[in-house]
């Protein structure tokens, strides 16, 4: 009987730690999509990005700094299964805003910078300009 009611209690601490973990990680995840966040942003040439997939300079994509990808909450080991792949982000400078959708990681971005495509960039800068400061940008 001893036994028994060990193994319900092991049980039971077991569930009130999945429960506390899971009500910890949705607060930190929808904090994460509601800021506001502000960086710089310079272009890339892409190819094949860390979620997977496979783009080219004509498409409305981004890279976010590595550090902003690998410790979002809800990131693997696995970037592919990171939970920022494919989440589009509107994206603003210049007085002008475009939509952009995150399917890579910036090796050499740092906090909120953004690495677009030369097609996404161009629509908010010449890519002449090379560096845009003070961009920011949000989950939708």
């Amino acid at each position: 009987m001893f036994a028994k009611f060990t193994q319900i209690t092991a049980a039971a601490v077991a569930a009130v730690l999945a429960m506390s973990m899971t009500t910890e990680a949705a607060p930190a995840t929808s904090q994460a999509l509601a800021r506001r966040n502000v960086g710089d942003a310079t272009f890339f040439n892409p190819g094949l990005g860390a979620c997977g997939i496979f783009n080219t300079d004509a498409d409305m994509i981004t890279a976010v700094s590595s550090s902003f990808f690998d410790t979002f909450p809800g990131a693997t080991p696995n970037p592919n299964l990171n939970p920022l792949c494919g989440k589009p982000i509107s994206v603003s400078a210049n007085g002008r805003t475009i939509v952009v959708t995150i399917v890579d990681k910036c090796p050499g971005c740092v906090g909120q910078d953004l690495d677009l495509s030369p097609t996404a960039f161009s629509q908010l800068a010449d890519l002449s300009v090379g560096r845009l400061h003070g961009v920011t940008w949000n989950f939708i």
